[in-house]
């Protein structure tokens, strides 16, 4: 009996929400818990808070967060219009940029922005199975810890868990997206303009981990707003374990 309380437990902290493009529970649906990593008795988290309310909350926080911070950058657009996201022409080409406007290709310059965030758009959808597998082996400690952490603690949390999974599985979705919005056709013209003056130092930026950086940076920073409303705002709190939890810390 005590086990099959825990499941259900567990299992109503999970809420399905469904996003068109960045579907996050689906994935869920495939990922496998371990039920016993959740035993454990009464946490300091609040009135009426066990240990196991504190691990399940953390981790509807961190679902409902990813999900929203997905669905938000994978659209289109999402990284393009949001000026906190948007991909900038590489820094360290802006003299390419700089010779190219005066050489009257701003349009050329401004379709060539759009197709980096075009493939950083891309790139986003596949977040979903590595965030799924550092929310399930979240621990009850990360939990506690985690609540009365910083406002991004959450998001700290899983920067360190999944950046070199998120880097490595992103750079070649990046890679393959740089090459069906046609970025190279843009960055070539730019790149030649500004070769052909006399004299200066040829500039060939690594697009590919240029996009890949900036689309886990976006990533990174909507999933922090979104942990930071389900802190802050209490209508962000879309299920009764997240109203529990961070209801706590309200007190």
């Amino acid at each position: 009996m005590k086990k099959l309380a825990c499941l259900l437990l567990l299992i109503l902290g999970f809420t399905a929400y469904s996003y068109s493009q960045f579907n996050l529970n689906k994935a869920f649906k495939s990922a496998t818990h371990d039920v016993d990593s959740l035993k454990g008795g009464k946490s300091g988290g609040g009135a009426g808070l066990s240990k196991e309310d504190i691990a399940n909350g953390l981790k509807e926080a961190l679902k409902v967060g990813s999900n929203n911070a997905g669905s938000s950058a994978s659209k289109v657009d999402g990284f393009l219009k949001d000026s906190l996201i948007k991909i900038p022409f590489p820094p360290d080409a802006e003299k390419v940029r700089k010779a190219a406007i005066d050489a009257g290709q701003q349009k050329q310059v401004d379709d060539f922005v759009v197709s980096l965030n075009r493939a950083a758009e891309q790139a986003a959808v596949k977040a979903a199975p590595i965030f799924v597998d550092a929310i399930t082996s979240m621990t009850i400690d990360d939990g506690i810890n985690i609540l009365h952490g910083a406002n991004d603690a959450a998001t700290q949390y899983m920067k360190n868990k999944t950046s070199q999974q998120l880097h490595d599985t992103f750079f070649p979705i990046v890679k393959a997206a740089i090459e069906s919005v046609n970025v190279t056709k843009y960055w070539t013209p730019l790149a030649t303009t500004y070769n052909s003056i006399p004299f200066v130092k040829k500039v060939n930026p690594d697009l590919n981990e240029y996009v890949t950086q900036a689309a886990l940076k976006g990533l990174f920073i909507l999933l922090a707003q979104e942990e930071l409303k389900i802190r802050q705002n209490p209508v962000a709190r879309v299920s009764d374990i997240l109203k529990k939890v961070f209801g706590s810390l309200d007190k």
